[in-house]
């Protein structure tokens, strides 16, 4: 197990994109501090993992709320004695546009994907800093932080400052032994996350329009087909991993080739223009 003995927080832990990461870094060995604004993700995210052998915790908390971070990594301390790794991934989405969108919209939006990163990262690292281990910080990017999406203006602004958030630390932290990274995903099929819900005891219904709806993300990606979140948690596991020792202020893109695609090309069209 790549990641046995390990204690990683996983923020933002619903049956998407964090559920996936949390569950693949368990699955390689790492105990999970499961932390959602929303109790019922944190606490059905450590229940499944415990229930599948693993060790895990949930922990509820609004990462824009200092005090609160703080307890999230004191939990992670008390229950599992250290943290190793963290992955700032908490976001939501509201997509407005900069005229549509009002001002505490913003705040509120860049306040829990960029304040909350940072707030995670200040409290883990020093943690991981007292305990001079070193250890590995990976933040969850999104296709829509490398390119202009318009009606997604905090999202993606966001992301893109996540990016270069990842860059500063890396080399601020890089004396300590701490690496880090950003992981980008893309647009991601729902199915696998459809059943990680159920998995994790929840009734869910697959909307109807759901086919119709992602139709148009999977014929414009280069690979024709979508990524899911344990495609995530895999990359996850090697940004976690001493396979990844001497990487850091690196963006890893699991996007199907979404990013390097020439905007004029059509997938679907064959491979030349």
């Amino acid at each position: 197990m790549k990641l046995k003995d390990r204690v990683a927080i996983v923020t933002g832990t619903s049956p998407n994109i964090g559920g996936g990461i949390a569950e693949g870094l368990a699955a390689e060995g790492a105990a999970i501090v499961a932390v959602d604004a929303n109790s019922a993700n944190a606490k059905d995210c450590a229940a499944y993992i415990n229930g599948s052998g693993g060790r895990a915790v949930g922990v509820t908390c609004d990462v824009t709320d200092e005090a609160q971070v703080k307890a999230a990594v004191a939990a992670a301390i008390a229950a599992f004695g250290k943290v190793d790794i963290l992955v700032n991934n908490a976001a939501f989405f509201n997509k407005k546009g900069v005229i549509d969108m009002s001002f505490e919209e913003w705040n509120r939006q860049t306040g829990v994907i960029l304040g909350g990163a940072f707030l995670f990262t200040k409290h883990a690292c020093k943690a991981m800093i007292a305990q001079a281990m070193g250890g590995a910080v990976i933040n969850i990017i999104s296709t829509a932080g490398h390119q202009g999406e318009p009606g997604n203006i905090a999202y993606s602004t966001s992301k893109c400052g996540l990016l270069n958030f990842t860059r500063s630390a890396a080399m601020e932290l890089v004396g300590s032994g701490i690496r880090v990274n950003s992981l980008t995903p893309t647009a991601t099929d729902p199915d696998e996350s459809f059943e990680r819900a159920a998995r994790w005891g929840r009734t869910v219904r697959r909307p109807e329009s759901l086919d119709r709806v992602m139709k148009p993300f999977r014929s414009r990606i280069p690979m024709q087909k979508l990524p899911v979140p344990s495609d995530y948690g895999r990359a996850a596991v090697f940004l976690a991993s001493d396979d990844a020792a001497m990487i850091t202020g690196t963006d890893l893109r699991v996007d199907a080739g979404a990013i390097a695609r020439y905007w004029a090309w059509d997938p679907t069209a064959g491979a030349a223009l």
